[in-house]
């Protein structure tokens, strides 16, 4: 089969360039067959630092590095490429990018998050089932060896409970949790799946901590730290014991096997992760920014 010809939308964070060298060269680890990136629209939101200061060195190497062609609307890019990745790190600008390429009707990964509030992410969702698009939003962390490995080892029986932990800065312009906390958020869902009812957070200048109960009953925990540990980690609670998942300990990163997935749902048109999924996970966030603020436990 010939490469998918693919697409970026929005070049202001490392994944473009993490993911076209996995794309591009064959002597890469951890390389992944079967798409090229040939086209590519910079974006970039002025009023976010880590948006604005990062378009340019990006969009050079790109188009030095690796023969990117790089055009002026994101509508160029969905017309000259079979597969889009909107890797926009401001989840406030997806929807809009989102509109302008979802008439093209080709499949997009939506880096994360898809959305900073649930009525946005309900619009591209309704979007995407209007023009036939088969959409992925996730983090990659939901697909760390680490984690993976230890999801399949089922000897120890069924899953009733999940703590979760990961490093936690805050963006002024990213509404909270969803700057990173989404992160860890998403290894919790892919422990438990959907199925939250409620959720009850706590914060302070250090930490924060937010508590979701599901509707059979399990229990998940998500810690955010801006002091001492940041890496990635969790504890899976089984009936038979509790087994400790420390992402930093793989050596495959993280994102090759997020591309991996993503490649899969480009070439068969299927998303891995159910979207009821990940619009509760947009939900929960939510709800987590809320009960911070006020102390109150939130229904999802």
């Amino acid at each position: 089969m010939s490469e998918l010809r693919l697409g970026i939308i929005g070049l202001d964070t490392s994944h473009v360039t993490a993911f076209t060298k996995l794309l591009h060269d064959p002597k890469e680890p951890h390389h992944v067959p079967g798409g090229r990136v040939i086209v590519a629209y910079p974006g970039g939101s002025p009023d976010f630092d880590l948006s604005r200061t990062r378009v340019e060195g990006y969009t050079r190497q790109l188009a030095d590095q690796y023969g990117v062609a790089i055009v002026s609307t994101p509508e160029t890019v969905a017309e000259q490429a079979d597969a889009i990745l909107l890797e926009s790190v401001d989840g406030r600008v997806h929807l809009e990018q989102f509109e302008k390429i979802a008439p093209y009707g080709k499949p997009v990964f939506i880096d994360k998050p898809l959305a900073l509030t649930s009525t946005d992410a309900d619009k591209i969702f309704a979007l995407a089932d209007r023009y036939q698009v088969s959409v992925l939003s996730c983090s990659a962390l939901r697909y760390a060896e680490a984690l993976t490995t230890a999801l399949a080892e089922t000897e120890q029986g069924d899953v009733y409970g999940a703590d979760c932990y990961g490093p936690m800065p805050l963006e002024p312009t990213q509404l909270g949790w969803f700057w990173y906390g989404i992160h860890t958020v998403e290894m919790l869902f892919a422990i438990l799946g959907k199925g939250c009812v409620r959720v009850t957070a706590a914060g302070n200048d250090e930490q924060d901590v937010a508590v979701g109960v599901w509707e059979d009953g399990r229990i998940g925990v998500v810690r955010g730290n801006r002091k001492g540990n940041s890496g990635f980690g969790a504890l899976i609670h089984r009936c038979g014991g509790t087994r400790t998942v420390d992402v930093n300990a793989s050596a495959k990163p993280y994102y090759a096997s997020l591309l991996t997935h993503i490649m899969e749902m480009f070439t068969t048109g299927k998303t891995p992760v159910d979207l009821r999924e990940t619009r509760q996970i947009i939900r929960f966030i939510e709800a987590v920014n809320e009960s911070r603020l006020t102390g109150e436990t939130v229904a999802l």
